[in-house]
């Protein structure tokens, strides 16, 4: 499972993202019945756990799984490339 599945499993306390065949990594998360508050917990666990940082230009692109997965992974490289 991914890291941020994880987060979501953690955070709606429900085991329906940890399944990629029920929620895909393609599928909006406020659509999938993720809320608002829970989407901006999201943001803050991804970037304390993970060390990313996430501004508002970018919360307005990450609605999705892949989304996410892909914006840290980014994120992680370049910064890798700059240590």
């Amino acid at each position: 499972m991914s890291t941020i599945r994880e987060l979501l499993v953690e955070l709606t306390g429900t085991a329906e993202f940890a399944d990629a065949e029920r929620v895909g990594d393609d599928v909006d998360l406020a659509a999938s019945g993720i809320d608002s508050g829970d989407l901006v917990r999201l943001v803050l666990l991804v970037e304390q756990r993970l060390g990313v940082e996430i501004t508002a230009d970018d919360m307005e692109k990450l609605r999705t799984v892949a989304d996410y997965e892909r914006f840290v992974a980014e994120r992680s490289t370049a910064g890798a490339g700059g240590a």
